[in-house]
Order: structure tokens, then C-alpha cells, then sequence
């Protein structure tokens, strides 16, 4: 069943404290990199996850499938890190959003296992 919630009410008991999320500058950054690729063809959806102390950005070539990458900001003590993510491989791990997106501007191609 679901479950309505008031975030009025949600915001006042302090339910996001401690929980990772992208911000507003990262979240254009992420958006804008998608963008991109589905201009081209490459990337078909995406989807946002919350769990608490992460939060990743995936990307589908297909709807139906795993997602192609996946990119995840956590907190390491004080500081936010990001990681880049295909399948069980981690391309990419930085603490800049912009490190991490940069793996993009290359031209990917598939490997085959």
C-alpha cells in the first residue's frame, strides 16, 4: 500500500537529515551529460535512487534492461565522493561531479566479455 506523506510535516521532523542528494548544480550537470547522449541515440532513460546514505543516477540504453552506468554520490566523512559505476566496474571515483562526468566526452564502445 502507499504511503501519503505531508513533507510540511516530513521537513519539520527532520526526515532528509543525514540523506545524500543531488544538488541543484549537480543535478544540471548530470542532466545536461544525458542530454547529450540521448540527442544522439545512445541513452534512452534514466532513473534517480535514494537509499539513505547514497544516491545514484542510472542510465538505460534500454528501459527494459540493467542500466549502462550508474553514478553514485556518497558521503565519505565530510566531503561528498562520486563514483562511476558500469555493471560490478568502477570506472571513475572523485570527489568533483565534473571528474567523473568527464569520462563522457570520450567516445564509449561496447566491450564484449
Amino acid at each position: 500500500m502507499t504511503e501519503l506523506i505531508d513533507f510540511a510535516d516530513y521537513r519539520r521532523r527532520g526526515g532528509s537529515k543525514g540523506r545524500v542528494r543531488f544538488e541543484r548544480d549537480e543535478f544540471r550537470a548530470l542532466m545536461d551529460c544525458y542530454s547529450r547522449r540521448v540527442m544522439t541515440g545512445e541513452w534512452k532513460d534514466y532513473a534517480i535512487d535514494v537509499y539513505g546514505a547514497v544516491a545514484v543516477f542510472s542510465i538505460f540504453r534500454h528501459s527494459l534492461e540493467a542500466p549502462a552506468f550508474a553514478i553514485a554520490k556518497r558521503r565519505n566523512g565530510k566531503q561528498d565522493e562520486f563514483i562511476l559505476r558500469s555493471g560490478r566496474r568502477t570506472l571513475k571515483r572523485a570527489r568533483d561531479l565534473a571528474d567523473v562526468l568527464s569520462i563522457f566526452d570520450k567516445p564509449l564502445r561496447l566491450i564484449e566479455n
